[in-house]
């Protein structure tokens, strides 16, 4: 027992009342009730009343603390009933002084919890305030809470003897660290100098003393380092289990209840909205010195460094593709890394999840990454600078933006292109040479260090290492290989290469094989540094082994970048918006900012309102254009092919004859096809019309190449149906083969269609005669001009010519030799030499013209030869074959004009606008054909415009948000 008012009563008191409120500390001696502080202070040698708060408490217990304990015994010869009061009367002050006492405990209880009261309440009000993220939890968290059986997680959690057990034991490790103290004070200040008096014995084995104390002090530094490794690797696998199942549980919160308790909506996380700043950044062409210096952690290193390996420990899933020895990154990765409920990945320019617990769906995306890399390489090109965008969620991920980039290389092999080695250096540069980018440099530990390329092109970017973190790679094998362990020591340490960083760290990544999952590696590499003698030996300190650590470090270094730099960007961007708005506002002042984008869908719908014009178009206006085209097309064969020959014979029958095999073999192998291709061209010449037309109206040029190309590409694309071919040969055999003309009109306008097709072609023979002869004497006289040489020729043999035509009217369309030799001589007599070709060819066109005059004169005689037509009277003079052949070809082209016509109205005109729209949303998907087609200025400023304001309400959304998370 404590005597009463003692020093140690009042220390028990206070240890009884912290007992009693549940308080595990000892309650400070200011936070004690004022009675207790005055008991503490009297018995604590405190004696100036003025420092004592209540002196008459401290009196009082003072005064109380003189009076004895025991009874003083009866004087010898006192009375029995004396003897009795005097004993009744100590055992009342006796009890008066305990209930006292119970007052002074009591006291001291009331005291001891109002001062734990208020120290609960001072340190509730120096915690922060997160009412204002409420948000963050939805409210069906809170519902869900009320449905986790609490029972079942307490169980699962641990008991207090497990960790009593993983805890040191405080006072061996403070008898251990009172010890080294002494030694390393024993060692700075020295051993005392030995007393003069001291015999060499003495000395001898002083010193021998000292060396085994030595030798038994290291052993016991030896023990002492085994024994906080130990310590430290319980700790680790306690807060692994501990990370573990706040893991799930962490699952268990974000998940969406898919039973429908409650739906919210699901606002961006905040790496989410900085990768989509970083994603538009990487398409923005910047003007105005406008650069992307946004923070990313950019992954760089030798080939088969192990890049890719630490980039998926750090996203906890193999999600690149693997190759032994070879190039397998082709472009720059950027991978977004967040938190969510279920382990996923997905590109940002597509909708599907891979869910990364699946080894077909991780096998699919390995095969994505490996097809976008292929694709992204132009040809004649190894690697690309096109960036590939993907982001990867799951629970426990570090929030942070990495962009991986293709191996360094020192040597081009066989099978790459001659400027792969410079394109990764300058690849690499851009993204370091970023002031706010995190350099994540990778060495392979496996090799020697003079063999790295790395960390020189490293330490030109960053010669002062304030953003560059060292990653050693493969330690495992380097420890294997390496005769001496301390060159890793000497890398960990900045100390063997020139190059500086903020960090270094050693990782191993497997043990090199591809099956390997995630899960085995973190296994191997727990394993590994828990029995290396690296960090046995002190050579490695605990937080810079593990890619766990790593992660870590590298996700702090990332946001207090982004912290330090994101608001200086959106001040730059705001800076150029305020550019580009000032050269639109001066340069365009009455256009609407219209991107490429928009530019695109405003002609895409004029595009579209000139196809729909198509079937606006009159069946008479399509008639009238295909049956002239037509005409013109087959005028030519007609003539010279089937007419000519024929009516050069004199005979009606072999007229007749000859017509009918003619038109046969014509319709049968080219009139369907020239009448296809007539039509095709119609329908391409009507579209550019009204798209001409349309143009009219906007003067807007900056869609012509547009436009132009859909054209292109839609004719190009429209395929003529086959089956068209086969109707259309027999409507057009059929209406050849008729002969009958019924009436009078129709017998006119034969007439009149073959006056006016033997005039066209009687005044194409008379300009190819006046080129063969040369000018006239009218023109020589008032044009100054003259004939060549071969044109007097030709002058001379058609005159000799037209004396023979005049003595034979009825001649036959080719000469006979004795009448070739016959014209030579007579030339050669006027002095002309001339070759029997030139006379046969000058022959041809004079007779061509004497025979379509003779034709002409003909026709109109058969203006009134319709009546012995319809009798069949046999007149040779009035014998109009040939007025039926052009009625029959007329007649054919009305027919396969009103055939074409059809087709074109009902299917050709739909399949037309069909392509249209096709052509059109090929375009709208591909942008390089967008940014090809629709170019200028205007375009590229309205473009930089929209990528600006973009930027810019991004990165305010994402400050805001960051400055909410804060």
């Amino acid at each position: 027992m404590f005597r009463v008012g003692s020093k140690a009563a009042c220390m028990a008191c206070r240890n009884l009342v912290s007992t009693n409120m549940g308080v595990r500390f000892r309650v400070p001696l200011q936070k004690l009730h004022p009675l207790s502080r005055a008991i503490h202070h009297r018995y604590s040698g405190n004696t100036n009343p003025q420092r004592t708060p209540h002196r008459t408490a401290a009196r009082y217990f003072t005064s109380m603390s003189r009076l004895p304990m025991r009874p003083p015994k009866p004087p010898p010869g006192s009375g029995g009933y004396g003897h009795q009061q005097q004993r009744n009367f100590w055992v009342a002050r006796l009890a008066a002084r305990l209930l006292k006492l119970r007052y002074i405990l009591f006291g001291t209880a009331v005291g001891g919890g109002y001062t734990a009261k208020k120290t609960y309440e001072e340190w509730k009000d120096m915690l922060p305030d997160f009412s204002e993220y409420n948000w963050v939890i939805p409210d069906f968290v809170w519902e869900l809470s009320e449905q986790i059986d609490l029972d079942k997680l307490a169980k699962a959690l641990p008991e207090m003897e497990e960790i009593a057990k993983l805890l040191p034991d405080l006072d061996k490790i403070g008898e251990n660290f009172t010890f080294l103290k002494s030694l390393l004070s024993s060692e700075t200040s020295g051993d005392p100098p030995l007393k003069a008096t001291d015999s060499s014995t003495a000395a001898t084995q002083d010193g021998s003393d000292k060396q085994y104390k030595k030798s038994s002090d290291k052993e016991k530094i030896d023990q002492l380092q085994e024994e906080l490794l130990r310590t430290q690797l319980k700790y680790q696998r306690m807060l692994e289990r501990l990370e573990k199942e706040n893991k799930e549980l962490r699952k268990v919160v974000l998940q969406k209840d898919d039973k429908g308790i409650h739906q919210r909506k699901v606002k961006k996380s905040l790496i989410d909205l900085y990768s989509e700043v970083l994603d538009i950044l990487s398409d923005y062409d910047a003007n105005y010195n406008t650069q992307d210096h946004l923070p990313r952690v950019v992954v760089v290193g030798d080939q088969s460094a192990g890049k890719t390996s630490v980039l998926e420990m750090i996203a906890q899933a193999r999600i690149f593709p693997r190759g032994s020895g070879e190039m397998m990154t082709r472009s720059p990765v950027k991978v977004t890394l967040s938190e969510g409920p279920h382990h996923v990945a997905l590109f940002k320019d597509s909708g599907r999840e891979f869910d990364l617990t699946k080894e077909e769906d991780l096998a699919a995306l390995r095969h994505e990454i490996e097809l976008r890399m292929r694709k992204s390489v132009k040809e004649g090109q190894t690697v690309s600078c096109e960036t590939i965008s993907l982001s990867v969620k799951g629970p426990g991920i570090q929030r942070m933006v990495l962009v991986d980039l293709p191996g360094v290389i020192s040597t081009v092999t066989t099978g790459m292109a001659s400027d792969t080695k410079e394109t990764i250096f300058s690849i690499s540069k851009a993204y370091m040479q970023n002031p706010n980018a995190i350099i994540l440099c990778i060495q392979d530990g496996s090799v020697d260090a003079e063999r790295s390329i790395v960390t020189d092109l490293v330490s030109q970017m960053d010669p002062h290492g304030k953003r560059t973190i060292f990653v050693l790679t493969k330690v495992d094998l380097a420890e294997k290989n390496l005769a001496s362990p301390s060159r890793i020591q000497q890398i960990v340490e900045g100390k063997l290469f020139p190059m500086k960083a903020l960090g270094y760290f050693a990782v191993v990544t497997g043990k090199g094989s591809s099956a390997e999952s995630i899960e085995s590696i973190k296994d191997y590499e727990e394993d590994f540094f828990q029995n290396s003698r690296l960090l046995r030996d002190g050579m490695l300190k605990a937080h810079q082994v593990t890619t766990k650590n790593l992660s870590l470090a590298v996700s702090d270094c990332f946001w207090k970048m982004v912290r330090e730099s994101v608001e200086q960007q959106a001040d730059v961007f705001k800076a150029s918006r305020f550019n580009l708005e000032t050269e639109w506002k001066n340069n365009y002042p009455r256009l609407r900012e219209l991107d490429r984008n928009e530019l695109f869908e405003k002609a895409k719908n004029e595009i579209l309102d000139e196809v729909i014009s198509l079937s606006q178009v009159t069946p008479q206006h399509w008639e009238s254009i295909l049956q002239k085209k037509l005409w013109e097309r087959v005028s030519t064969h007609v003539i010279e092919n089937i007419y000519l020959p024929a009516a050069q014979t004199m005979d009606s029958g072999t007229f007749n004859t000859t017509v009918d095999i003619k038109l046969k073999q014509w319709t049968d192998k080219q009139l369907p096809h020239k009448a296809l291709e007539v039509a095709w061209e119609t329908l391409q010449e009507e579209f550019a019309r009204f798209m001409a037309e349309y143009k009219g109206k906007d003067q807007d040029d900056i869609f012509d190449k547009l436009k132009e190309a859909v054209k292109d590409e839609s004719i190009k694309r429209h395929k003529w149906n086959e089956r068209a071919m086969d109707s259309l040969r027999v409507i057009q055999h059929n209406a050849l083969e008729d002969r009958s003309i019924t009436d009078k009109p129709q017998w006119d306008a034969a007439i009149q269609f073959m006056e006016e097709t033997l005039q066209s072609r009687l005044k194409d023979t008379e300009s190819v005669i006046r080129d063969m002869v040369g000018p006239g004497w009218r023109q020589r006289w008032l044009n100054w001009m003259n004939r060549t040489p071969e044109q007097h020729i030709r002058n001379e043999t058609k005159n000799e010519l037209e004396r023979l035509l005049k003595l034979h009217d009825e001649h036959t369309a080719y000469l006979a030799n004795d009448e070739v030799t016959t014209v030579r001589k007579n030339l050669e007599g006027r002095g002309v030499e001339v070759d029997p070709v030139l006379i046969k060819d000058t022959w041809h066109q004079l007779y061509r013209r004497h025979f379509l005059q003779k034709a002409l004169s003909h026709c109109n005689l058969c203006k009134r030869g319709f009546y012995y037509y319809q009798r069949h009277f046999v007149d040779s003079e009035l014998e109009c074959n040939d007025v039926v052949l052009f009625w029959r070809i007329q007649r054919m082209l009305v027919i396969t004009a009103n055939t074409l016509r059809q087709q074109l109205t009902n299917t050709e005109v739909r399949r037309l606008e069909k392509n249209v729209k096709e052509v059109l949303d090929d375009f709208g998907e591909d942008s390089e054909k967008k940014t090809h087609l629709i170019t200028g200025r205007r375009v590229q400023l309205a473009e930089d415009l929209k990528k600006v304001r973009e930027i810019q309400e991004k990165l305010e959304a994402f400050i805001e948000a960051l400055h909410k998370e804060k």
